[in-house]
């Protein structure tokens, strides 16, 4: 089993930014698949925040648009989630999850997903 590595994450106020960073020290090349990043919230399924297609063009769900920033080194093997403008409805753990294939779509589930991060947890509050 091929398991990602993140890091990132902390506890903000509102307005403030973070970057959450997802790679693995294994031969699994990132760039070759589609990457993920979902949000868990305390309760609550996994939602997608916005996923790279392996050409390394990103797509985002609403409330992430604009605010969320997806971005990739490929020499480095890693991907990154830059979270900007934080609000406290952005709180939970952020995983990122790579697919099999090479294209992802905002209405994906997790068991679409075959390797997975650790989680980073992200807490915005005033």
């Amino acid at each position: 089993q091929v398991q990602l590595v993140e890091s990132g994450g902390g506890s903000v106020q509102p307005g403030e930014s973070l970057t959450l960073s997802c790679g693995t020290s294994s031969g699994f090349r990132l760039a070759n698949y589609a990457l993920a990043w979902f949000r868990q919230a305390p309760g609550k399924e996994h939602d997608m925040v916005g996923c790279m297609h392996n050409s390394g063009s990103a797509i985002y769900v609403d409330h992430a648009r604009g605010r969320f920033t997806i971005s990739r080194d490929v020499s480095k093997n890693k991907n990154d989630l830059q979270l900007n403008d934080l609000k406290i409805e952005d709180s939970g753990v952020y995983y990122c999850a790579a697919a099999l294939g090479p294209r992802c779509y905002l209405h994906d589930k997790p068991d679409q997903y075959y390797y997975w991060g650790q989680g980073a947890q992200v807490t915005v509050s005033s």
